[in-house]
């Protein structure tokens, strides 16, 4: 299998996209956000402004790809669902979670909100010009409400009235707003993005890390002060798990490359493959295959599931190490990867990728795609290897 290949890449992208495609569509807004095995609908009602926004980047990325112009109708077809049925019309905000075109949850989230920076500008590169204002509108959003200036840091989740920040700090939304700052600088060519992005993960891979054995927890308090307790019993939480996080060491190794293109400094690069060593080292399953979910302070196994989402982030950053060091090590360990994803998370019956497996590679319960998934890892990480092939 031709893994380093850019057609498998796009066939491969193809397939995920048929699976979608299939069942996605409400003809009423939006998209259907959770599906089984097979692409058919498990819940028709919850809507995740994680999943919509996921969908506009998806089907942004597919228009470019193909130039096939049904994707950038899908795309359009989600950034209004944003535009009008994620706004809470009382406070002008993004909700996190709606159902049956009703709030369910109307927390402000800057987790959510990077997300809609990204598709916003995804949707303007493809030629939809009102992607600009709605990046930018989330933008204003959250350096009114969410940033933290003598932090350099975003804090996480307001109240659905927009008067009470919660105490809690995270890096996961900060790691998703470089990811989305990125972009709109590459789109959009305004500097405030990229400097704000690069302020960022330098708070998160350089001074934060160093309280904490120079990786990257997950948790703070508003202080910004490590918090070692937070949600210790929940190591498998899909947004605030408990001990170090490969899957976001690998993630931020990927980002800081993708950040050193556009602002050269070697601590970029020296931190990108010490976080990525770190994290598939103290990851990697050396009996089943595959990288665990969670791994604690000591070194041992915190959750050891195996996740869709962490194997296609270190994919992608196994490539671009590959290519800006030449070194083997990083291509054996992208095919190496690729060969245990090929054979336990692709789906060959049905497309897409499975969710999570147990250690030994089962699958933990037939929904293959639940809120916030969208495969956007998956076909994401295909499209960063592809811009980064000879």
């Amino acid at each position: 299998m031709k893994f380093d290949n850019i057609k498998f890449l796009e066939d491969h992208i193809n397939k995920i996209l048929s699976f979608y495609n299939q069942n996605s569509f409400d003809k009423n807004g939006g998209f259907f956000n959770v599906f089984l095995n097979d692409g058919s609908i498990f819940d028709k009602e919850n809507r995740h402004l994680v999943s919509t926004s996921r969908f506009v980047f998806n089907y942004a990325n597919a228009y470019l790809m193909t130039k096939d112009n049904k994707y950038k109708e899908l795309c359009n077809h989600g950034l209004e669902f944003i535009i009008n049925q994620h706004r809470n019309i009382n406070t002008n905000h993004f909700s996190w979670q709606i159902s049956n075109n009703k709030v369910v949850d109307g927390r402000a989230m800057a987790y959510g909100y990077a997300f809609v920076i990204l598709a916003g500008s995804y949707a303007f590169k493809i030629g939809i010009e009102k992607g600009k204002e709605l990046a930018e509108e989330a933008w204003n959003f959250m350096n009114k409400y969410f940033w933290e200036k003598k932090y350099s840091a975003y804090a996480d989740e307001l109240s659905p009235d927009l008067k009470t920040l919660n105490p809690y700090r995270g890096q996961n939304a900060n790691m998703h707003i470089v990811e989305a700052l990125i972009a709109a600088y590459e789109i959009f060519k305004e500097k405030k993005y990229l400097d704000r992005a690069n302020l960022i993960a330098q708070q998160f891979a350089v001074n934060l890390a160093s309280q904490s054995q120079n990786q990257i927890w997950e948790h703070y308090d508003s202080s910004w002060k490590i918090d070692w307790e937070y949600n210790k019993d929940k190591p498998d939480d899909a947004y605030r798990p408990w001990g170090f996080q490969p899957g976001h060491q690998i993630e931020w190794a990927k980002l800081l490359l993708q950040l050193n293109e556009h602002y050269p400094e070697d601590w970029k690069i020296e931190r990108s493959i010490y976080l990525f060593e770190k994290g598939t080292t103290m990851s990697i399953d050396n009996e089943y295959g595959g990288l665990v979910y969670g791994y604690s302070p000591e070194g041992n196994f915190t959750n050891d599931n195996k996740y869709f989402w962490v194997q296609a982030e270190a994919l992608a950053a196994s490539w671009r190490l590959y290519k800006i060091t030449n070194k083997k090590d990083y291509y054996n360990f992208y095919i190496s990867l690729w060969e245990y994803c090929w054979k336990n998370f692709v789906d060959h019956k049905y497309g897409a990728w499975f969710n999570i497996l147990t250690r030994k590679g089962k699958q933990i319960d037939k929904i293959k795609s639940p809120l916030g998934k969208t495969d956007y890892h998956t076909m994401g990480a295909c499209w960063d290897i592809i811009t980064n092939m000879d």
